[in-house]
């Protein structure tokens, strides 16, 4: 199994449109939205089979029962969280650390404090046969901060439906955060989408530094190129200086837009300059990544 995760160290590079776009010239690609927090390869994706659709439990947050609770104030007075205010519990504020239920002095006839921690539902994860390929994404509950734990579901659902040999482009998160980590942990190579202004640059850096840390082969491109080409020329010079491979700089192209309203992928667009560049940069991953005389079976390992 070969896996290419597409990130980029902000949001709105351009990364989803990158990522759409190699899935669709892949052709045969098994693929992942891992933008946990604002999916929207469905958008683009959306005719296929449902497979599965779940609710996600990421973790616990404390439920008080007012039939039962004597109002001794113990639960407010230890939350180091301010989750409970006048004895009402703020779900978004409780973390689940349970110190709240360990004082409760009170039990129902079943042994069950009159506040504890119970399961709560942090998102939605779905799994979709697009064509022949498996597509795994999820949306995150508005509000929840589980979203690492999400992506590595979104994964986890993804593998058990792919085949050893298959080829795996992931949507990654924007950042350099947990859910960013979650979505390039064990895979083989990222790309990098960035853009040429000064925060672009230094949101690459953050991204390189983690690529680097986790020893996994970098590419990097750049979106919207023509906006900046002193800036642009500044990031081929900062990828010779780390080693990285710099594999395209994509035009500003207003069919980008076109396509977006159209939920189609830019490559859908033969007239595209954006569209013809992608193409050019999944001919260099398809010679230099994915096309090996054997795709070895992963080592991926999912806790």
């Amino acid at each position: 199994m070969k896996q290419l995760v597409v990130l980029s160290g902000k949001g709105g590079t351009g990364k989803t449109t990158v990522a759409s776009s190699l899935i669709k010239l892949a052709n045969k690609v098994d693929f992942a939205d891992c933008d946990v927090d604002a999916p929207n390869m469905h958008l683009i994706y959306n005719e296929g089979e449902k497979l599965s659709e779940n609710s996600f439990v990421g973790y616990q947050k404390a439920i008080k029962y007012d039939d039962i609770c004597i109002s001794c104030g113990k639960c407010e007075e230890v939350c180091r969280f301010n989750a409970i205010k006048n004895l009402i519990v703020n779900p978004l504020f409780c973390e689940g650390c349970g110190i709240c239920e360990a004082v409760c002095p009170v039990m129902d006839e079943d042994g069950k404090k009159a506040i504890r921690l119970e399961d709560s539902i942090s998102g939605t994860t779905e799994v979709s046969r697009v064509k022949d390929n498996i597509f795994s994404t999820a949306t995150l509950t508005m509000g929840n901060g589980a979203s690492g734990k999400l992506v590595t579901e979104v994964r986890k659902n993804l593998y058990k439906r792919v085949e050893p040999n298959s080829i795996v482009i992931i949507d990654g998160s924007p950042g350099i955060g947990c859910p960013v980590v979650a979505s390039m942990t064990g895979v083989d190579a990222v790309l990098i989408v960035t853009e040429p202004s000064l925060s672009g640059m230094s949101d690459l850096d953050r991204i390189v530094k983690v690529s680097k840390n986790m020893d996994m082969k970098t590419f990097v491109c750049t979106n919207k190129y023509d906006i900046n080409i002193e800036l642009t020329e500044d990031i081929k010079k900062y990828c010779k200086d780390e080693n990285i491979e710099y594999i395209g700089s994509i035009p500003y192209d207003k069919m980008v837009s076109k396509s977006l309203e159209e939920f189609k992928t830019v490559v859908d667009y033969s007239d595209s300059n954006a569209g013809n560049e992608i193409k050019k940069i999944w001919n260099i991953l398809n010679k230099e990544f994915f096309e090996v005389e054997k795709i070895e079976k992963s080592t991926f390992r999912m806790a």
